[in-house]
Formats: C-alpha cells, structure tokens, sequence
C-alpha cells in the first residue's frame, strides 16, 4: 500500500478537521452538552478537555482512514454505482434536513447535522467518486465504532466515560450511544478522506 507516501496529505487533513472539531468539542464541554469523567482520564486539562480527547481526534481518524485505504488497495472494484450512490447522499440530507428544522433549539443534534448536511452537499459537486467506496468503508468502521463508543459512553460501566447532556440531543440511544453519533463520526473520517484527496491530487 505504501500509505506513507501520502503522509503530508493524512497530516495535513487531520490538522484540519482536528482543529474544527476540537474548538467545537471545546464549547460544547463548556456549555455542558457534553463531558469527561475525570475517574477514566488524566488530570491534564487544556481549554477544558483532557489530553486523551485531543489524541482521539488524530488516533481514531488516522485508523479508521487506514481501513478506508486498505478496502481501496485490497479490493480495488469495491465500489457503488454513481446513481446509487448519488440517491444515498440525497436521501440522507432529505431525511436530516426535516430533523434540524424541527431540533435546531438542541446544540448537538443541530450542529452535528448541519456539518454532515453541508459536507455531503459539497461531496454531491466535488466528491461523489469518494463516497462510492467510503460509504463501504463506513459500514466496516462501524463495527469497532460501535465497540469502542458503547464502552466510552457506559455500556458495562458503572459510569459513562463521556456523559451526554441530552436536552441537547434527540435522546435516542443506541445501547449507550447517541443516534447523533453516526453523523458525528462520518463527517470526521469523511472529512478527512475528502481533504485528503484533494491533497493528494495537488501533490
């Protein structure tokens, strides 16, 4: 695969998206949608998140990206039709569109699908080919996705490692982990996917 040969590209896409999902993470845990249990993390704190949090944003992208890549180099002919794909994208948005108009007073659900609605109208011009394959992608990710959110946000725990405000949110859960979730993880491994390509094909 030689993934490192675009190194400059990852980094730079991680940097990105990293930093506007960390200033978003930063006022949310300020306004208490959101929070850490400091019984799970270490005491270090910057702009109120531990060191573990701003970690996530580069670890967790950095390795479901890698399986992105992997599906691409080992299975090369993997990929959805450009119609399907295109009526996946559309159906989405027409399906979160109603959901902020009517959740627009709840922080995470409005802010979280706005990013989502906006990138994938954006990918509809300029990144539909991206989507073939990562809708796949997505699919594999959510397997430890799911795993490793259920753990964060309490299933087996006696606590959660994150807590939810969920006057924020719609208040549907997923064993432990709110609906929301999905798109908030979509559009940070999309949006790096997305940034990367782009990169790559300045390079």
């Amino acid at each position: 695969m030689r993934f490192i040969k675009h190194w400059k590209a990852v980094l730079l896409s991680l940097t990105i998206v990293a930093t506007v999902f960390l200033i978003w993470d930063a006022i949310f845990t300020k306004n208490g949608v959101w929070g850490f249990n400091p019984d799970y993390h270490l005491p270090f704190l910057l702009f109120g998140m531990p060191i573990e949090e701003w970690l996530f944003f580069f670890c967790i992208p950095y390795a479901s990206i890698f399986i992105h890549y992997s599906l691409a180099y080992f299975k090369p002919n993997l990929l959805i039709a450009k119609d399907i794909t295109k009526a996946i994208t559309i159906t989405i948005i027409c399906v979160l569109l109603p959901i902020l108009f009517f959740n627009f007073d709840r922080a995470y659900t409005a802010v979280n699908y706005s990013f989502l609605i906006v990138l994938l109208g954006v990918s509809l011009i300029y990144g539909l080919e991206y989507l073939r394959r990562f809708y796949i992608a997505f699919l594999i990710i959510l397997i430890p996705f799911f795993i490793v959110n259920g753990i964060l946000t309490g299933t087996g725990l006696e606590e959660p490692v994150v807590w939810y405000n969920n006057d924020e949110n719609l208040g549907i859960r997923l064993l432990t982990i709110p609906i929301e979730d999905i798109g908030y993880a979509f559009t940070m491994l999309f949006g790096n996917v997305f940034l990367i390509e782009k990169f790559k094909k300045k390079d």
